[in-house]
C-alpha cells in the first residue's frame, strides 16, 4: 500500500497521526502557503467567455486570467509556476461528474485548496438576424448540450459538440450562418458579437458547476470554516473490501459528503475510488478513520483539505423543488417556433 499526502491538513501539530509501515506517517510535515497569499494569476480550461473564465471573475475578481488550451496545459503551467491557481470543474448538478478532471488530478501532483459554486446561466446565441424558427443546430461543450436537453428537443434541433461553449460561440459567429446557434454565457455573447435569443434555457433553474481550486503547493488551514477532505484510493477487487475500507468513517463519525468510483488504466473494474469527508486529517478521529482505510487499500492519496462552501451551495431548496415539480421552467413553454428573439445586452 502507498500513501500520499498532497495536503496534509492544519497548521497545528498533527495528534497520533496514522502510519504506514512502508512510508512512515500518513500526515507529514509538508510546507503550505497561507491562505491569504494574494492570488495574481489564475488559469482555466477555455477561452475567455467560458464558464470558468466566469467563475474565476467570481473567485478571484482582482487576478489575471489566463485562458488554457487544455486541461493538461492548465496543470502543467500551475506545477511551472506560471499561474498561482487554476479552477477546474469536477462536476455539475445536472450531469454530475465533469469527464477527465478526476482522471487527471490525483496525479498531476496539484493541492486542491479550495472549491467555487458557479451558477451556470446557458443563453441561446446567434448570429444578427437570426431567428429561432431559422435555427437548425446548436453548438456546446457536451456537457453544456447535456443541460438544456428541453431546449434541443422543443426546437427539434441537431446538437453538435465543441471543446467548449466559448469555442462554440467563437465558431458560430465566424460561420455567420443563420441555421446555427451556440449555448454558452452572456460574456461569451458579448465577447464574439452574437445576440441572446434567450437566456436560462438550462433544464433546471438550480444548474450549478462546482470547481476545484488547485495549487502546486498545499495550503495552512485554519479552523474558522468547516473543512473537507478529498482522497482517492484503491483496493482489492474482492467481497467486503470496500465495505471494511470506509468502516472507520462511520465508526469516528465522520460525515462522507462522496464516494464514487471510476475506472482507469482501461480495466472494467471500480478500480479508484474519489472520496470526499467533513474534517482535517489532522484531528484523532480524522486520523483513526484513514489508519482503518490504509490497512484495507493498496494506495491512499490525498488531494487536499480547504475550507467548505457554504451549505446553501451544496444543497437545493426543497420547497424550490417542491414549487417546480414535474412543470418545466418558463423558458421552455414555447408556443411555437416564431417565439421573438429578445434584445442583446
Amino acid at each position: 500500500m502507498t500513501f500520499t499526502a498532497a495536503n496534509c491538513g492544519s497548521t497545528a501539530p498533527p495528534p497520533a497521526a496514522p502510519f504506514d509501515p512502508d512510508t512512515g506517517p500518513l500526515v507529514p510535515d509538508a510546507k503550505k502557503i497561507s491562505p491569504d497569499t494574494i492570488v495574481h494569476k489564475v488559469g482555466y480550461n477555455g477561452r475567455p467567455g467560458a464558464f470558468a473564465d466566469v467563475a474565476c471573475r467570481m473567485a478571484f475578481p482582482s487576478a489575471d486570467r489566463i485562458a488554457m488550451p487544455s486541461l493538461e496545459t492548465a496543470i502543467a503551467s500551475t506545477v511551472r509556476g506560471e499561474v498561482d491557481r487554476i479552477l477546474l470543474p469536477c462536476e455539475n448538478s445536472l450531469v454530475g461528474r465533469v469527464p477527465d478532471v478526476h482522471r487527471i488530478v490525483p496525479d498531476s501532483g496539484l493541492h486542491i485548496v479550495g472549491e467555487h459554486f458557479q451558477r451556470v446561466e446557458h443563453c441561446l446565441m446567434a448570429p444578427a438576424g437570426t431567428t429561432l424558427a431559422s435555427i437548425r443546430r446548436v453548438r456546446s461543450h457536451p456537457v453544456a448540450l447535456g443541460q438544456v436537453s428541453r431546449l434541443i428537443a422543443a426546437l427539434d434541433l441537431e446538437a453538435i459538440a465543441a471543446p467548449t461553449t466559448s469555442h462554440a460561440a467563437e465558431l458560430v459567429a465566424s460561420r455567420a450562418d443563420p441555421s446555427e446557434a451556440a449555448i454558452a454565457s452572456d460574456l461569451a455573447a458579448n465577447l464574439y458579437g452574437l445576440n441572446i435569443l434567450k437566456r436560462n434555457v438550462e433544464d433546471d433553474p438550480h444548474n450549478t458547476t462546482r470547481f476545484y481550486v488547485l495549487s502546486a503547493e498545499p495550503q495552512a488551514i485554519e479552523h474558522k470554516t468547516q473543512l473537507l477532505t478529498t482522497i482517492v484510493f484503491r483496493t482489492q477487487n474482492r467481497p467486503g473490501c470496500l465495505y471494511h475500507a470506509i468502516a472507520g468513517f462511520a465508526d469516528n463519525g465522520i460525515n462522507m459528503t462522496k464516494i464514487e468510483s471510476y475506472l482507469v488504466g482501461g480495466q472494467f473494474v471500480p478500480s479508484r475510488f474519489l472520496c470526499e469527508f467533513e474534517g482535517d486529517p489532522a484531528i484523532p478521529e480524522v486520523a483513526d478513520a484513514l489508519d482503518i482505510l490504509a490497512r484495507h487499500a493498496r494506495e491512499v492519496v490525498v488531494l487536499g483539505t480547504f475550507p467548505m462552501a457554504s451549505r446553501h451551495l451544496r444543497n437545493r431548496s426543497e420547497e424550490n423543488l417542491r414549487s417546480w415539480g414535474t412543470k418545466p421552467p418558463a423558458a421552455f413553454r414555447w408556443s411555437n417556433r416564431q417565439q421573438e428573439s429578445e434584445s442583446p445586452r
